[in-house]
């Protein structure tokens, strides 16, 4: 497989002789505000600029959307699609709102539904700690990673939005996925901490996961993000985890 990191949690995902889009934000950097109640709300999102052209991103078989949050879709990619694509989602809520936007064939990932050969599996996970969630519940809302199979390529397991917890571990316990792939900045909400992984996290997910690749993703790009590239790399290499922790720049292809 190649995995390129876009931006944020945009990725391009070639699998078994299929591109997935993955999280697609388009928007141009700066042109929505800060998240309210969130770390340097006072900054512009998104605050990296797409390094990839829209036309590049476009040009794939099927969207995969974890969830519908400003920072992994938005308009300009509503846009940009073409509306009868293939288009992937969590469940039928997030289903109603990709048809809305005028999308004609949105499929919730209910079971384990197969698209060209590549079987998809929605993993549980969850946007933040119990207590971040019962606090902010409506902000928050549901989340979803995805596992690609195939019997031609490795098991990818994409975690989506979340934090280390029992879900995330009982996902790589069950899967053993070869590959893993984590959104974590450590975003964080003011007097409630991460809502998604931090430095700790990943290192759980390392152990946990001792056969694993691991990809981190989803850096640098939101007003809210208290972990940068560099600072995981720091953390990595005091760790000793820079064997298996891949953390690609933007625009940058992995071949995994």
């Amino acid at each position: 497989m190649k995995l390129r990191q876009i931006r944020n949690a945009t990725l391009l995902l070639d699998y078994a002789g299929t591109r997935f889009l993955i999280d697609p934000w388009f928007a141009a950097q700066g042109s929505q505000p800060g998240f309210e109640g969130t770390l340097n709300s006072h900054l512009r999102n998104p605050t990296a600029a797409l390094v990839v052209p829209v036309a590049e991103l476009v040009d794939v078989d099927a969207v995969v959307l974890t969830h519908v949050h400003p920072d992994h879709w938005d308009d300009a990619a509503a846009a940009a699609l073409r509306k009868d694509i293939p288009f992937f989602v969590q469940h039928f809520g997030d289903k109603a709102t990709i048809e809305a936007a005028g999308f004609t064939d949105v499929r919730a990932l209910i079971g384990h539904p197969v698209f060209n050969g590549i079987r998809l599996t929605r993993t549980p996970g969850q946007h933040g700690s119990d207590a971040c969630l019962q606090a902010a519940y409506e902000v928050l809302g549901e989340v979803c990673g995805v596992l690609f199979e195939h019997p031609d390529e490795k098991s990818l397991y994409l975690a989506g939005d979340t934090v280390f917890n029992e879900y995330v571990a009982g996902n790589l316990t069950l899967y053993a996925p070869d590959v893993v792939v984590m959104n974590c900045c450590d975003a964080q909400v003011l007097g409630l901490g991460s809502i998604i992984m931090n430095a700790t996290d990943v290192k759980s997910v390392y152990d946990a996961a001792p056969q694993a690749t691991l990809v981190a993703s989803h850096m640098e790009a939101v007003n809210h993000a208290a972990l940068t590239r560099a600072g995981l790399r720091a953390f990595v290499d005091d760790n000793r985890m820079a064997d298996r922790v891949l953390i690609p720049a933007d625009g940058e292809t992995l071949s995994l």
